[in-house]
C-alpha cells in the first residue's frame, strides 16, 4: 500500500513538471529571420526606393522597429552568414569570402591573400545549436553557402541548402539542387521555399520555432516569372532604381514575407511571434544602386556592408519606431538567446552585444563601442568599373560617427565621419590625424587580440606594368 502510494505521488509530481515544462516551452517566443541575399540598403520602399514594390516589406515596417545603421559583418555572402551563425567575427572562423581569395587579374594583385576557409567548423556553436538544446525546432529553408549541410550545426531541417552560393539550376522548375525536390516544371524557386516555410510553421504550430528562410533571391541569375518582368517593363523608370528584372524578384520575395505573415496570423502566432527581416550585405552593383551610400555588394564602403534591418517583437517593439545605433548581425546571436531567455554557451565567445535594451527603448544607447570589418582577400571588378578591384585586402572600423579603413597593399587609410558624410567622399585622414591614429591603434589591438590574418607575402605573379 505504502509502495502503491508512493508510486501514485511520484506520478502527480511528474506530471505537474512536465505541464510546467509544456507551459514554459509553449511561452517561448518563436523567432523567423528573414535573411535575403544580396538586397541592397534601399532596395525597399521604407528605404527610399522609387521603382521596387514591397508593400508587404513596407507593412512589416510600419509594425516594427527600424534600424537605419544597421550592418552586415561582411561584404558578400559566405562570411556574413558565418559570422551571423557563429555570434563571431571573420578572424575567429576563418571565413573571409567566398571561394577564392585571390580574385581578379594576376598581375594586378600586390599581395598573396591570406587563407580562406569555406566550411564553418562544426566546433562552432552555432544560434542554432543553442536554441534547439533549448526544446526549439530549428529549419534552415533556403541558402546555406557554410558547409554540405546546416543539420550539422543545429537544424533538425533543411530544405535546399549545402554549399552553393547560388541556385545551381536557375529560378526555375528543374532546380538541380539535391536538397530540394523538383516542383511542377516552371515552378518559381521564391515560390517553393514560401510553400516550405508556411509548412514548416503549421507543422511545428505547438511548439517554439526558429525559422530562418534564407532566400536565393535576389542573387544572381537575375531571373524572374514573366509577368512581373512585363509589369516593371511597363512602369516608368525611377531616378534611383530601374531594373526591371530585378525589381520583379523583389517582389517575388516581397509576397514570400505576406504570405508567411498571414500564415502566422492565420494560425494565431503572429503575437509570438518575434520577426527579423534583413540583409547578408549590399546589393549588386550592375543591377542596383545603393546611393546615397557608396560602392555595392564585395565593398567595405558603406553600400556593400549597411543593409536594412526590421525587428517586430509583439508587445515590446513599438510600432514605426527607429534607432540610428551602429549595430552589426553578430548580435543577432545574444540578441536572440535573450529574446528566448536561452543561456550562452559556456567558454564560447561571442563578439556581438545584445539589442534587447534598444528593442525595449529605441532612443536608448547602447555601451560604447567599436565594429570591425577584415577582408583579407581580392575581389574582382564589375564589368564596366574603372578600378581594378571591387576590393583589395582591407581592415576597417567604425567607432561612433568615424570609420577608418586601412590598405594592406600600401597601408594607406581612408577617414570619414559617417554621420557628415555617409557618402564617404570626404577623406579626413590628412584633416584629422589624431583620429585616424585613435582608430588604427584600436584596430591594431582587435586584429591581434582576435589573431587576424594580414596579407604581407608579395606576389610573385604581380607586374603591373606588363
Amino acid at each position: 500500500m505504502k509502495k502503491r502510494f508512493l508510486t501514485v505521488c511520484w506520478l502527480i509530481c511528474w506530471n505537474t513538471c512536465f505541464l510546467i515544462s509544456s507551459e514554459a516551452a509553449s511561452g517561448k517566443p518563436n523567432v523567423i529571420l528573414f535573411f535575403i541575399d544580396d538586397l541592397g540598403w534601399r532596395d525597399v520602399g521604407f528605404m527610399g526606393s522609387d521603382f521596387y514594390e514591397t508593400p508587404h516589406i513596407d507593412r512589416l515596417a510600419q509594425q516594427s522597429m527600424r534600424f537605419t545603421s544597421a550592418y552586415a559583418a561582411a561584404p558578400n555572402c559566405a562570411p556574413s552568414r558565418a559570422c551571423l551563425m557563429s555570434g563571431q567575427y571573420t578572424p575567429r572562423h576563418g571565413i573571409y569570402t567566398v571561394g577564392d581569395p585571390a580574385r581578379g587579374n594576376d598581375q594586378y594583385r600586390k599581395l598573396v591573400p591570406a587563407t580562406n576557409n569555406t566550411v564553418l567548423a562544426d566546433q562552432f556553436i552555432t544560434i542554432a545549436d543553442v536554441l534547439s538544446q533549448a526544446g526549439y525546432r530549428c529549419a534552415s529553408i533556403g541558402k546555406w553557402h557554410l558547409g554540405k549541410s546546416p543539420r550539422s550545426q543545429g537544424f533538425q531541417t533543411n530544405i535546399a541548402g549545402n554549399q552553393s552560393g547560388s541556385p545551381r539550376g536557375g529560378y526555375f522548375s528543374p532546380y538541380r539542387n539535391p536538397q530540394l525536390t523538383n516542383g511542377t516544371k516552371g515552378e518559381y524557386l521564391t515560390d517553393r521555399l514560401t510553400d516550405e516555410a508556411c509548412s514548416f510553421i503549421k507543422s511545428n504550430a505547438d511548439s517554439p520555432f526558429f525559422l530562418y528562410l534564407t532566400h536565393y533571391a535576389v542573387h544572381t541569375p537575375l531571373q524572374a516569372k514573366q509577368e512581373n518582368i512585363k509589369h516593371f517593363q511597363a512602369k516608368p523608370a525611377g531616378k534611383l532604381h530601374q531594373h526591371a528584372t530585378y525589381a520583379a524578384m523583389i517582389k517575388s520575395m516581397d509576397e514570400s514575407i505576406g504570405r508567411v505573415l498571414k500564415t502566422l496570423k492565420e494560425l494565431k502566432l503572429a503575437q509570438n511571434t518575434v520577426i527579423v527581416f534583413t540583409s547578408d550585405n549590399g546589393g549588386y552593383g550592375p543591377a542596383t544602386t545603393m546611393q546615397p551610400l557608396r560602392g555595392s555588394k564585395g565593398m567595405l564602403y558603406e553600400g556593400g556592408i549597411r543593409v536594412p534591418l526590421l525587428v517586430k517583437w509583439p508587445g515590446v517593439t513599438k510600432a514605426g519606431s527607429s534607432s540610428d545605433e551602429p549595430v552589426i548581425n553578430v548580435d543577432f546571436y545574444p540578441t536572440f538567446l535573450e529574446i528566448t531567455e536561452t543561456s550562452k554557451p559556456e567558454k564560447y565567445q561571442l563578439d556581438g552585444v545584445s539589442l534587447v535594451s534598444l528593442l525595449k527603448a529605441p532612443q536608448s544607447k547602447l555601451k560604447p563601442r567599436s565594429l570591425f570589418w577584415h577582408f583579407p582577400a581580392y575581389l574582382q571588378k564589375y564589368k564596366g568599373m574603372q578600378q581594378r578591384f571591387r576590393t583589395t585586402p582591407v581592415s576597417v572600423i567604425r567607432q561612433g560617427d568615424w570609420k577608418l579603413l586601412e590598405f594592406f597593399e600600401d597601408g594607406h587609410q581612408e577617414l570619414y565621419n559617417t554621420r557628415l558624410d555617409i557618402s564617404e567622399m570626404m577623406d579626413l585622414s590628412n584633416s584629422h590625424p589624431d583620429k585616424a591614429k585613435e582608430l588604427a591603434k584600436t584596430l591594431h589591438q582587435w586584429q591581434k587580440q582576435v589573431q587576424a590574418a594580414i596579407p604581407s607575402k608579395p606576389n610573385p605573379l604581380y607586374d603591373p606594368g606588363k
